[in-house]
């Protein structure tokens, strides 16, 4: 305790149960449980915490691996085994454009002053600028045009798995990188070994961070394929490129469950079989070797 400190002051300190840190007379003073340490300044209060931080994430990175990565491999297993990624008729993910098809512009001359689907267009635009100000543009008789519901509902389950792989990843790179010791001359196989492992560990980080992108991307292109079905709605092909959009997302999604799964497979063995060397990476009797 601080010099100066009154007894009632020693008597709240001695009993608080809780982790608790408060500033007394110019020093930093760290209260847990029955425990009471005054640091001179916050410089040595905060690499204390620093440390604190580092034995936290090292724990949590082996239980993680031990104890969370086999959970996870089954709990993706199970999940890929469902209904929903187990489609095999890619047709039921195909959803209606709601776009109808305008009636046919009959007429009787060969030459024609305006073509029909500019007239179709101009027909269905908000063209009085008091009331909608702004640019001209098309308006679908039906409604909006929905997104898929069945991807967005993959899209829905898969996204927080790819969240946590990230995380998971990013957890084992901080863990890893600080297992490993001060450079030194001779005695690196372990050194390299960790090295090995957090190239591996970033990669999966990285490629688990584009598969966001692939799913935005899909989206953005769906959108722009549809915007064609309704500035051309006679026009086949473009109605059958959405459904094949659909199709190859389905697949996609599916392929990215996969993935995530195999990484965790990945990474839980190539840590496992290495654990020794990535907390040891250098032996306790390597001077006796020279």
């Amino acid at each position: 305790m601080a010099d100066g400190a009154t007894k009632k002051e020693h008597e709240l300190f001695n009993t608080r149960k809780l982790k608790k840190r408060l500033w007394v007379f110019g020093s930093y003073v760290h209260i847990q449980g029955d425990k009471t340490i005054a640091y001179t300044s916050r410089e040595q209060y905060c690499l204390l915490q620093v440390q604190e931080y580092k034995d936290s994430l090292k724990s949590k990175a082996e239980d993680l691996i031990l104890k969370g990565f086999p959970k996870k491999i089954v709990e993706l297993n199970e999940l890929l085994e469902t209904e929903q990624f187990g489609r095999s008729d890619l047709t039921e993910v195909h959803q209606p454009l709601n776009i109808p098809v305008p009636d046919p512009v009959i007429v009787n001359s060969h030459v024609v002053d305006q073509p029909a689907s500019k007239k179709w267009k101009y027909d269905n635009c908000v063209d009085s600028e008091s009331e909608v100000p702004g640019t001209k543009v098309m308006a679908l008789p039906s409604g909006t045009v929905a997104c898929n519901k069945h991807l967005c509902e993959l899209v829905h389950v898969v996204k927080p798995h790819i969240r946590q792989l990230v995380e998971d990843a990013n957890l084992l790179k901080m863990w890893i990188s600080f297992m490993i010791p001060k450079i030194e001359d001779g005695n690196n196989f372990g050194v390299s070994i960790q090295e090995d492992t957090l190239g591996e560990i970033q990669s999966v980080e990285s490629e688990a961070a584009a598969f966001f992108d692939q799913i935005s991307r899909y989206f953005v292109s769906r959108g722009k394929i549809v915007s064609k079905v309704a500035k051309y709605p006679h026009i086949e092909d473009y109605r059958r490129a959405v459904q094949e959009l659909d199709e190859k997302e389905y697949v996609s999604l599916w392929l990215v469950m996969c993935e995530v799964r195999n990484r965790y497979c990945t990474l839980h063995d190539i840590v496992v079989k290495n654990l020794e060397k990535i907390k040891k990476p250098r032996s306790s009797n390597a001077d006796s070797l020279y």
